[in-house]
């Protein structure tokens, strides 16, 4: 896979490809991910790549023409399977989404910035909007990573247990059951007898009932999907 992503501030977005699962995908060749700074896609002598909106208003918006350069550019070179915008007024991300984008070669994010960019692009360029919730951030470019992360993670072979990322919270609309690790007994606080017994059937059976229990005590939207 590759994922090429447009940013008024590439600097944000180097940390989180630096380490942990990202990192290593990365280095095994699984994914490339290419940081593209519009200001270079700018003839403005001050790499200008904001104005004032038409109509007045309070609030700078981001420039078609840098936007249209650095794609048309990416497009001349490969196809895409997606071009995506993060903003907060897109679709809100979901495990679902996150699978599908997996299953893609080719993807651009656009980060926002400022106001956000000329309607223009969202009309003649982007494929899919999406938003990490109902909040609104300095720039497009946290989302950017939160939406890169889910869906790398699931790519074969950058989990070294590609069953651990199937039994996920929302893979199946239900919430992961409890999980614990040793020691068995700590300060009283004991494991349920049933995950040290060695019956796999039983182990399993529980924790898809907590796994419903849980989702329908912390998240009963869930089940009615």
């Amino acid at each position: 896979m590759r994922i090429d992503i447009l940013t008024v501030v590439p600097d944000i977005l180097k940390s989180p490809f630096e380490a942990s699962i990202l990192k290593r995908a990365i280095e095994k060749g699984l994914v490339e991910v290419h940081l593209h700074n519009l200001r270079d896609y700018t003839t403005d002598n001050y790499k200008q790549v904001d104005d004032y909106q038409y109509g007045g208003g309070a609030g700078m918006v981001m420039m078609i023409e840098p936007i249209d350069k650095c794609i048309s550019k990416l497009q001349a070179e490969r196809d895409y399977d997606e071009i995506i915008y993060m903003t907060p007024d897109g679709k809100t991300l979901e495990q679902r989404t996150a699978n599908n984008l997996s299953l893609q070669k080719n993807l651009i994010i656009l980060c926002g910035h400022y106001k956000g960019v000329d309607q223009r692009v969202r009309d003649h360029f982007i494929t899919k909007e999406i938003s990490i919730g109902d909040y609104v951030l300095s720039g497009g470019e946290l989302g950017a990573a939160v939406l890169c992360d889910a869906v790398i993670r699931l790519i074969p072979g950058v989990i070294g247990d590609e069953t651990s990322a199937l039994t996920d919270s929302f893979q199946d609309n239900l919430l992961a059951p409890p999980i614990y690790t040793r020691p068995a007994s700590y300060k009283g606080w004991d494991v349920p007898e049933i995950l040290t017994s060695g019956n796999f059937p039983k182990i399993e059976a529980w924790r898809e009932e907590k796994a419903y229990e849980r989702t329908q005590e912390k998240r009963p939207d869930l089940l009615k999907e």
